[in-house]
């Protein structure tokens, strides 16, 4: 994951101070452990100013509104006590080239500052800090004690230490490219690793950026390189320090950010970026990341803001997919080996008490031959009373003929109750395994990360299992119940609609709540996956290729996607019943019919999913 550097970090601070200093601070909301948002007020609008100490993730930008859940954590309960109601008046790096911003908070403009928020976007050692006027710690997102650093303890009460500058020499625009180039090239070595070892300010990202932007290679030596290349390469350089020189004036000029009203979040940078001909600040992704200068850009960003915030959210929720995926996908797996032993043991046993009437059968042969019992005898060979043919029976010889008739009748009886027993077990085994089967089903299908929507629909289904007992109530914040996942959309080729569900949820939502009275409802017969719902209007007809396109698409969003054809029965949706006491996502149907779906081709159906 690409991390925020000096100079993208430059560059957010100059659209903020362009459009949102000063702003009236209305509310501090932390989303998480390690993110927190400020409501910011100006004359043009109202946006969240977002301010995160990832390890990962560090960063400063404007983003969407928090969720409508209660904020318990400590960190923001201080900063709302000591900051709401006060003006954020200024936001100033704390000293050149260094991730440190100082955001200054008083009652009003050109007041004095009476709290400063010290945000350090420093990898795994960023912070967030609050002091007040004399650069007193009052509260800390992170809390150092001197056990744990030496070097710069964070405590509440002491005074705020600036972190330690880092070594090496700092860019500059008054630099020739005689004394540049030496520097560069004093010791031979990959020409994107002597950059970064030669000044302070640079990032990875940075530096392959301009290198590429050069037209070079970022591994080749520096011994390598021609004139022309060196003039090429310090072209960029001095492009680059410009830009970093000339953005606060050039966008403070342009006048144009804060402008979105109660739009805010994300896009509440609003033309931040200024007058379209100022070309030195060009934000954009690339193709394995973003870069501010225009450099490798594939797809540009409005702004700053809107450039960090979709990217982290996205590399974040990726990071939190993958993780919850695979959780889930252990869990689920761990639960149905457990519940197919079980029902494997069961199945066992039942089969053991379907010998109960031999032992019956065997025991009224030998009440019926007890004369032909001998002391001694281990067992007895009788004619069987339905077929007439021998039938042996084993004895104990310490028993008489009656005792061992005895002994017979009771394993019939054992086994006879055990069946009873059994049956109702195995049944229930069976429905915990039928229902795992479909959240597998679920977690098969959700195979990635494309959108939001697909994290949500994993934190559905991690919440059902919660529900269902089978997870244990995690100590976190729930998700807001108005984020909820939205199901697969598709069009048919007459143009009808085609819902498919991601998970349980969704299949109930479907099936129960969204199907009407002219619709058709699909699903895989006797296989585990999704509930399929076919949209159709008063009077249409759904043709064969609607029936076959449903029931291919039917077939692939279910545990038999691997197979060349699978069976799919579809009805009508008053067809569909959900059994009493039934799990999430289990239904029964009647009056169906089959159309055999073909998994496989539904893969080049998959462009046509319109899922907004």
């Amino acid at each position: 994951m690409q991390q925020v550097d000096v100079t993208t970090l430059t560059a957010a601070c100059a659209e903020l101070q362009a459009g949102w200093i000063p702003g009236r601070l209305e509310q501090v909301y932390q989303r998480d452990r390690f993110t927190i948002a400020l409501c910011l007020r100006t004359l043009q609008g109202r946006g969240w100013l977002t301010l995160a100490w990832h390890p990962q993730a560090a960063r400063i930008c404007l983003t969407d509104p928090p969720p409508r859940l209660p904020d318990t954590f400590t960190f923001s309960d201080q900063l709302r006590h000591q900051l709401k109601g006060l003006a954020l008046v200024g936001i100033q790096f704390i000293a050149p080239w260094e991730r440190v911003l100082d955001l200054q908070f008083a009652r009003r403009p050109r007041d004095p500052i009476l709290w400063h928020l010290y945000v350090e976007i420093m990898g795994k050692y960023s912070n967030v800090i609050l002091t007040d006027a004399k650069n007193i710690i009052v509260t800390a997102a992170h809390q150092v004690s001197s056990q744990q650093s030496s070097v710069r303890p964070i405590q509440t009460g002491q005074p705020y230490e600036h972190p330690p500058a880092l070594l090496g020499d700092l860019p500059s625009l008054s630099e020739s490219q005689e004394r540049w180039q030496e520097r560069v090239s004093l010791v031979p070595g990959a020409l994107k690793r002597q950059l970064l070892k030669s000044y302070r300010g640079l990032s990875p990202a940075l530096v392959r950026s301009m290198i590429q932007a050069a037209e070079l290679d970022p591994n080749q030596s520096t011994e390598t390189l021609e004139t022309e290349d060196w003039q090429r390469l310090f072209q960029r350089w001095q492009e680059w320090l410009w830009a970093l020189e000339n953005w606060g004036a050039e966008v403070l000029g342009s006048g144009g950010a804060g402008e979105a009203g109660e739009a805010g979040g994300a896009e509440g940078a609003g033309e931040a970026g200024g007058d379209k001909e100022v070309n030195r600040l060009q934000p954009g992704w690339t193709e394995d990341g973003y870069n501010v200068l225009g450099w490798g850009v594939v797809k540009p960003a409005p702004n700053v803001q809107v450039l960090l915030h979709h990217y982290y959210t996205d590399q974040l929720n990726q990071q939190e997919f993958s993780r919850l995926r695979n959780q889930l996908t252990q869990k689920v797996n761990n639960f149905l080996v457990r519940s197919r032993s079980k029902a494997l043991g069961f199945e066992q046993r039942l089969q053991q008490s379907e010998q109960a009437d031999e032992y019956r059968q065997q025991a009224d042969l030998l009440m019926a031959h007890l004369q032909e019992w001998q002391p001694g005898m281990n067992q007895i060979t009788v004619l069987d009373f339905e077929t007439n043919q021998p039938l042996t029976i084993s004895l104990d010889p310490d028993k008489n003929a009656v005792q061992n008739a005895q002994s017979l009748y009771k394993r019939h009886q054992k086994l006879k109750r055990a069946r009873l027993a059994v049956v109702p077990l195995l049944q229930e085994v069976q429905g915990e395994v039928d229902y795992l089967e479909q959240v597998e089903a679920s977690l098969i299908q959700i195979d990635r990360y494309t959108t939001p929507e697909d994290l949500q629909a994993l934190q559905e289904i991690r919440e059902e299992l919660i529900g269902q007992g089978y997870l244990d109530v995690q100590d976190q914040r729930s998700r807001d119940e108005n984020e909820a996942s939205e199901p697969y959309r598709y069009r048919t080729p007459s143009g009808f609609e085609l819902l498919i569900g991601r998970n349980n949820r969704q299949n109930d939502q479907l099936t129960f709540r969204t199907a009407g009275d002219y619709d058709l409802w699909f699903h895989t017969q006797e296989i585990a996956g999704s509930h399929v719902l076919l949209r159709l209007d008063p009077g249409a007809v759904a043709d064969e290729v609607d029936l076959q396109f449903a029931a291919d698409l039917a077939a692939h969003y279910s545990r038999g996607r691997q197979s060349d054809v699978v069976p799919v029965v579809y009805t009508e949706p008053k067809h569909v019943y959900k059994p009493k006491g039934a799990k999430p996502g289990m239904a029964i149907y009647k009056r169906e019919r089959i159309v055999w779906g073909r998994p496989q081709q539904a893969e080049h159906y998959r462009t046509a999913d319109i899922s907004g």
